[in-house]
């Protein structure tokens, strides 16, 4: 139990090049910070810009914070931890949203929002504990949106891992049981190989 927000940002229509482009380097920073290994006690400032940097070698930005703690049945936006410069250092155990964006003024906005456990991460060296994060969201993203060339082949496997390419265990057989043959036929749709 918590209380949080997932976002997800979808396009109903035939999204223009550029919405692709942007939405696939806000994923790709979503991916490469939940991907990312490093030293216990590390502040979140300290590693924020691994979202932002497939945007920054286009030239892209975004003017907001990159996540926020998840309390138990508390507020939304949960500090003390996240990604700013007054959190708290990570450790394993926190809660964290994970969530890049891109706004162009007047046009579109994109939000890709994943919830992220803190765990120690497996090493090579093995002497003290690094950390990482292990996404827990089950939520797939707009396929149409995805410029999979864009994407790094460890990018496609760190994202299979934590599962929002594939199918969630829970979601599906719920559906079925409640009788959303739409909503069934939707996920199974939205989280194809």
């Amino acid at each position: 139990d918590g209380t949080t927000d997932i976002t997800r940002t979808v396009h109903w229509g035939r999204p223009t090049q550029l919405q692709k482009e942007a939405y696939t380097r806000v994923l790709m920073g979503n991916i490469d910070l939940s991907r990312l290994v490093f030293p216990p006690n590390t502040a979140g400032r300290t590693v924020e810009s691994f979202a932002r940097r497939a945007l920054w070698d286009v030239g892209l930005n975004y003017g907001h914070g990159t996540g926020h703690g998840i309390g138990n049945f508390l507020s939304v936006h949960e500090w003390p931890v996240g990604f700013q410069s007054n959190n708290v250092p990570l450790m394993a155990g926190m809660f964290t949203s994970i969530e890049p964006g891109y706004y162009r003024d007047g046009e579109f906005g994109i939000r890709i929002e994943d919830v992220a456990l803190v765990v120690e991460a497996q090493t090579k060296s093995g002497e003290k504990p690094f950390l990482t994060f292990e996404v827990v969201s089950l939520v797939p993203y707009d396929r149409n949106l995805i410029d999979l060339s864009l994407l790094s082949p460890e990018q496609v496997r760190g994202r299979g891992r934590a599962g929002t390419w594939g199918r969630p265990a829970c979601g599906a057989g719920d559906l079925q049981r409640q009788q959303l043959e739409e909503e069934y036929r939707w996920l199974q749709k939205s989280t194809e190989p």
